[in-house]
Order: structure tokens, then sequence, then C-alpha cells
């Protein structure tokens, strides 16, 4: 066997089940070797998805390492590896839901589809909050709702690393008109970022005061997207990510308030990875057209608790865990 396959690493590994896990750091898993196509890449630095301790993919993993956003260098390529990548440049990926392995290690796998070169001018740490915020906004926005430009759009959980990234690729390429539900101590960020107008979360009647607006789109879920259907204009879009998943969500029916807005599209969907739309996005990023999210970074050693921060609400930038010097 390969040296690389026959040494050790340190990673995170989330043990028990969705409703009774237990986040813990690990030094004895297998440190992995790439194969066919794929690339392994030295992990600089992990961002945190707190929701996916209830995605089931993870628990169907072998390892149960989490984490899909990551940023390094390129340690070793697969012997079929052909693309434009080479050894020892610095890259950003997200792995895919379903990968075996997640990318909170020290050392993680990634197919030629989830990789890009990581945007020069920003830091790993900065770099690895990115993939699945921007590739959920991008297609969001291009995709999905395939606005025009100057539409009108409202964004629950608008200060939220998936919101903030949907607010500055719509204000900035397409220059819609944005309406933020998020907490009023984040509204001079928010209108540095593209938001026109910054309703507050916490009003129970906060649905009242917006009409007419041609796309929501929905962090959030729950109540909030139930409330978030009186906003939209009768022929109107609603896409979320809120987790977890609305009930109809997977063909498994229809929202109810269909009934009341017959005419509206609506749409919960999971992000896949495309490093062409990540590639695109560094490019944003380098010339300062998009700004990155705010991250709060955690060493190795605080994994367990980089994990408790990312669990709470009103916290100021996305966890994410160094595993190295850049």
């Amino acid at each position: 066997m390969s040296p690389l396959g026959s040494s050790k690493m340190k990673a995170v590994q989330v043990l028990g089940t969705p409703e009774n896990h237990r986040v813990v750091l690990s030094d004895s898993l297998p440190r992995p070797f790439p194969t066919g196509q794929q690339i392994l890449i030295r992990v600089h630095a992990a961002g945190i998805t707190a929701d996916e301790v209830i995605w089931p993919e993870l628990y169907a993993s072998p390892n149960r390492v989490p984490g899909h956003d990551i940023s390094g260098t390129i340690e070793a390529l697969g012997p079929d590896y052909d693309g434009p990548l080479s050894l020892g440049e610095s890259v950003y990926a997200m792995i895919a839901a379903d990968a075996p392995q997640g990318g909170q290690s020290e050392y993680a796998i990634a197919m030629p589809n989830e990789v890009a070169i990581k945007p020069s001018s920003i830091s790993h740490q900065q770099a690895a909050a990115l993939p699945i915020p921007a590739l959920t906004a991008w297609e969001a926005v291009f995709q999905h709702a395939k606005l025009a430009q100057g539409s009108k759009a409202l964004i629950t959980g608008a200060s939220g690393a998936v919101g903030a990234m949907i607010v500055q690729i719509a204000k900035r390429l397409l220059n819609v008109e944005i309406i933020g539900l998020a907490s009023p101590s984040n509204q001079t960020l928010l209108e540095e970022l593209g938001v026109t107008r910054v309703v507050d979360y916490s009003s129970p009647d906060w649905h009242d005061r917006i009409h007419g607006v041609d796309a929501v789109f929905d962090t959030v879920g729950g109540e909030t997207l139930s409330k978030a259907w009186r906003t939209v204009k009768k022929d109107g879009f609603i896409a979320t990510v809120g987790d977890p998943a609305p009930r109809w969500a997977f063909g498994r029916g229809q929202p109810a308030e269909l009934q009341s807005y017959p005419d509206v599209k609506c749409l919960h969907f999971i992000v896949s990875p495309d490093c062409h739309i990540l590639s695109h996005v560094a490019s944003l990023i380098d010339d300062g057209s998009v700004r990155p999210i705010p991250v709060q970074m955690f060493e190795l050693e605080e994994a367990v608790e980089a994990w408790r921060y990312a669990s709470q609400r009103g916290r100021k930038g996305k966890a994410v865990i160094r595993f190295g010097s850049e």
C-alpha cells in the first residue's frame, strides 16, 4: 500500500445519531490516497455547516467525518487525472454531500468537478467559508429563479453565510432590489452588501410589511418560509434551502400555501458542486465585486468548541477550523 494510505491523520468525527450525536476529534484515521481522477488536498481550513448533523449522508458515511467546504493545497493527483490543476496549487472545494468522507480532516479527497483555484486575495480560512454559500447563491439566483435585471427579492436570514452571498450576487450582477429579513443589529453590514431595506425578523408581523416581490430566497425554513408566501407576487418564485427541509420537499406532495397562491412556483433544492462557478466566484472575490464572508477561526484542537459555536443563532462569522499553516 502507498505510504499515503498507511499513515494516520487527525479528523473531526460525528458519533451517535442525529437526535443524540457528539462531535469528537480523532487522531487515528487513515490518511487517504487518490485513485482514478481523484485529487488529494492537504486541508488548511474547513468550514462548518451546523445543519449537517441532521443530514442522513453523514451517518451513512464509513467514518463519519463531516465538512464539505475546504481550502488547502494539492498534495497528490490520481493516476487518471488529466485536468489543469497541479501539485502544490492553492485550491478551494465543495465536496459532494454523499462523498465517502468529508473535509474536516488533515487530508481530503475531492473530485475534479468539486475543486477550483482559491481566490488569491483572501486566506485559506476565508476561502473555506465560501463554497456552499457561494454555490447555493449562484444556483438559486441564476439557475432556479432566473431573475431579470432590476427585479425585487426578499432574502430571509440575509446576514447568514448563504444569505450574504445571495445579497451580493443578486445586487452586484443583476441590480436586484433586495429586502433583507434579519436582525436590526446587522443593518449596517447588510446595507454595505447591497440590501435596500432591512426588516426585523423578530417582529411577528414582518410579512405584512413586504409586498409584491418577484422572488423569495429562504435560508431559514419553518414558520419563516410559511410567512414568506404572503410577500411574493401572485406569479412569483420561492426557493428554500432551509434545514430541516419542508414536508413537501423531495417530491413528497405540495405546499399547502399553493391553495391560496396557485401560480407561485416553489422549490427546495440541495446545492451541487461546480468547479466552474467556484472559479467565477474566485474572480469576483479577487476583483472586489464580492466580499468574503466573515469567519470565526478555531484551531483544530478547538474543533468541538467550533461546532458548538456554529450551532448558535446570531453568531458573528461562519465557523472555520484551521488544520495547518498556510
